[in-house]
């Protein structure tokens, strides 16, 4: 798959019947998920694309691009409920082709419009009851067992709202991946949480001991206008903090174990998102670049933000993907998580 079309289908989505999807939520996009060329892809649905999926082929404007490409078919561990009547779905999501995502707390202490993430619904599905508010280890233990058992899951993505403790939910996060390892030894897990407050960086060998793989600390833009402008709560964290985090996850968890987001659209100059992100390499933290879409129930889209030019988006993800392989560094090589997923980003078809 040439990077160009995985970007123009990545900004301008596809047409097709796609039973594996998700809407609103806590990002990156209201997608269906397919396979492209054999890998796991989520694309925006738009019945207004001039790509579509038909007979096992990705096609533009009706003509063959000579990609194979389907849609996931619905797992079978969504017909199932908890003891207590809790359907699994609510719990836990397929995402890609085999990777089993949860967001273990559905709130965020950032919700309130002046302190929201721009481009975040994370509490959207909880209002629409698509979810629950808090999934209990013991349920994703359940929910992992059953996704393995039936549709051949490899590995797990555990992310949460921000919490008011010091920690902001890796506690939580922990139990949670106790519970699952237990019940599915030597599952790969990634875990994704903001930068535990300084006095509590000791939350991160935590996780690690309760057997994560990877773990993802997400900072979305590295310009700290962008940041104020787009995520006003979290910008009150200090550049400082994430930096610290990074430094403790990558001795902690190893070099190419830490990922952050980095998203294409919210304003940054692209060479500096480029330079920032192969500076995080640099350090050991895999820069997942991701472009900007809009997701139903966000601050942004009522705005009327858009998605960003492909070309700059092809331009960025390129330029990233170059310096990764002279880094060494494969999105794959994280062992479980969004970078080991890829089906968000182009980064993957580009060589990283």
């Amino acid at each position: 798959m040439r990077p160009s079309t995985r970007v123009d289908v990545a900004i301008l989505g596809v047409r097709v019947d796609a039973p594996v999807r998700r809407r609103a939520g806590a990002g990156p996009s209201d997608d269906g998920h397919v396979l492209l060329g054999g890998m796991g892809t989520a694309l925006p649905l738009n019945a207004d694309s001039p790509y579509s999926i038909s007979g096992g082929r990705l096609l533009l404007d009706g003509a063959d691009l000579g990609l194979d490409a389907e849609a996931i078919e619905r797992p079978r561990f969504y017909d199932l409920a908890t003891a207590d009547g809790v359907p699994y779905e609510k719990l836990a999501r397929l995402h890609g082709k085999d990777v089993l995502a949860t967001t273990v707390v559905q709130t965020c202490i950032r919700y309130d419009e002046a302190d929201r993430c721009r481009f975040c619904a994370i509490e959207a599905s909880l209002a629409a009851g698509s979810t629950t508010a808090v999934k209990s280890p013991a349920q994703l233990a359940e929910v992992a067992e059953a996704a393995v058992r039936l549709d051949g899951v490899r590995q797990m993505v555990m992310t949460t709202g921000t919490t008011n403790g010091r920690d902001r939910g890796a506690r939580h996060l922990a139990r949670c991946v106790r519970a699952v390892t237990a019940a599915v030894p030597g599952l790969p897990i990634q875990v994704q949480c903001e930068p535990p407050a300084p006095q509590d960086l000791d939350a991160i060998q935590e996780l690690k001991d309760a057997g994560a793989t990877a773990i993802g600390i997400h900072v979305e833009s590295l310009d700290d206008d962008v940041r104020a402008r787009w995520m006003p709560g979290k910008a009150t964290v200090p550049m400082s903090q994430y930096d610290a985090a990074w430094a403790e996850a990558v001795r902690v968890f190893g070099r190419n174990k830490v990922s952050t987001y980095l998203l294409v659209g919210l304003g940054e100059d692209a060479d500096e998102l480029v330079a920032g992100a192969l500076d995080l390499a640099g350090r050991g933290v895999y820069p997942f670049v991701v472009p900007y879409r809009p997701l139903a129930g966000t601050l942004a889209m009522a705005d009327g933000v858009g998605a960003p030019d492909p070309a700059v988006l092809e331009d960025v993800t390129t330029r990233v993907a170059a310096g990764l392989r002279a880094l060494g560094m494969r999105g794959a090589d994280q062992g479980a998580g969004c970078a080991a997923c890829g089906a968000c980003s182009a980064l993957q078809a580009a060589g990283a």
